[in-house]
């Protein structure tokens, strides 16, 4: 078999064998096939797409590059997964609620992505935390305390790392095939028993139409059930940031105060209780979804979950008094300023992907995968749609390490927000589920 065969015949739109597409991620994992002939491959698949035995075959193949886990514990091994978004924290509430619940959750997760925020990038902000532990660290921590949330190790499929690279520098990123496969690769590695998925939409998505969230829905449940994984998926709303904050260490604030019930964003809770009581009837803990969210809201409120947390934090070399000395241990911003609206109002709109460009500007984020990352910056008290804001009520609050980038975010953050007399209608925050 020839690279450029499996090459030509993609090209002409006809249907791979499980045998052709192993065959080119044998070859793309042991660089025998070169950068050339991987990115006309996504090229390919990218103009002709793929039917649904060829997206299983090429997840179940990247999967399989790398180590894929397996536990022996005394409860279901879960995971979530979210599209990405602005102030999307959920992650660090999620994790430890379900381990309170019953289930093991490892966690591998990412680092920002263009205007989105990473949870690996979260968890660098807290001083001693082991983000890229081994393998067997993972396997510890998790049977211990229930979560582990670390990045991808090198032997975590390995062959999505090199395409994804190449399909950064050949335009073929949008390819919902090949988002599928390199999303599910990393977390079917995992050895889950099932798996939920956060699908954004709207200005803060990098699905910013309806029909678009849908099809990538879809196609990430269907083929997460095709390869033995019991997945469903809920659209949510990213027409405004899902926390008050946006940030690395802002939003950890943030959700340390969610986990000790002190400052709950009513977004954030809906999205994590939903999300929690789908994943608990995945893993067959609850039996419904109202039972489901149920499990979850006792998990918070009876503080089992900042406690799961807590270990967690550090279990992987975090400080032991984290959860009572949070503001102390992590890292704050030299200049701190509120924005307050040019005239009192209501804010009608928010181009979230504005926001967050706004916290990569002030350093939170990265132009270049190479970029440091300054982990005190960001935003909060951020306001949401439907809010009245006045002299009191700023717009948002900036922590930047210095004036110069403070008026920068301050002028792209009033570029972002739209004021109107009138409060807007409320956008439904939960757009449908699939699976």
């Amino acid at each position: 078999m020839l690279p450029q065969e499996v090459i030509g015949k993609k090209r002409d739109g006809d249907r791979l064998t499980e045998a052709e597409i192993r065959f080119f991620i044998e070859g793309l994992h042991d660089e025998s096939i070169t950068e050339g002939q991987v990115g006309a491959m996504a090229m390919a698949i990218l103009l002709n797409g793929m039917v649904m035995d060829e997206r299983v075959a090429l997840t179940q193949a990247m999967r399989d590059s790398g180590t894929v886990l397996k536990w022996d514990l005394d409860g279901p091994v879960i995971d979530k997964h979210s599209t990405g978004g602005v102030g999307d924290n959920v992650s660090l509430m999620l994790a430890p609620a379900l381990a309170a619940c019953g289930a093991y959750v490892p966690m591998i997760s990412g680092r920002g992505l263009g205007h989105t925020g990473g949870t690996l990038d979260k968890f660098d902000a807290i001083p001693g935390y082991r983000t890229q532990p081994d393998i067997e660290e993972l396997y510890r921590v998790t049977g211990k305390v229930g979560c582990a949330i670390i990045g991808q190790t090198p032997d975590i499929a390995p062959a999505d790392k090199r395409l994804y690279g190449i399909r950064d520098v050949t335009g073929t990123v949008e390819s919902i095939d090949l988002i599928t496969a390199s999303i599910l690769s990393k977390k079917l590695a995992a050895g889950l028993d099932a798996l939920v998925l956060d699908v954004k939409v709207g200005t803060g998505a990098f699905m910013a139409t309806a029909e678009d969230a849908d099809a990538l829905a879809r196609s990430l449940v269907e083929v997460a059930n095709g390869a033995g994984c019991k997945t469903s998926a809920i659209v949510t709303d990213m027409n405004e940031p899902l926390a008050s904050a946006a940030g690395n260490a802002l939003e950890v604030i943030n959700a340390v105060r969610f986990l000790k019930m002190e400052e709950i964003d009513s977004r954030l809770w809906d999205v994590t209780v939903a999300l929690g009581g789908q994943a608990l009837v995945l893993a067959g803990i609850a039996g419904d979804a109202a039972d489901g969210e149920a499990r979850m809201r006792d998990a918070f409120d009876s503080g089992q979950a900042a406690e799961r947390f807590a270990r967690m934090v550090t279990e992987l070399g975090g400080p032991a008094d984290f959860m009572d000395r949070y503001e102390d241990h992590l890292p704050r911003a030299n200049v701190v300023r509120e924005v307050i609206a040019e005239r009192p109002g209501f804010v009608a709109k928010i181009n979230t992907r504005g926001v967050g460009l706004t916290v990569v500007e002030l350093g939170g984020g990265r132009v270049r995968a190479a970029d440091p990352i300054d982990y005190s910056v960001g935003l909060d008290m951020l306001a949401g749609r439907g809010l009245r804001v006045d002299d009191e009520q700023p717009i948002a609050r900036i922590h930047a390490s210095d004036e110069a980038a403070a008026d920068r975010a301050e002028a792209r953050l009033r570029a972002a927000y739209r004021i109107s007399d009138e409060a807007p209608h409320q956008l439904q925050l939960e757009k449908g589920r699939i699976g």
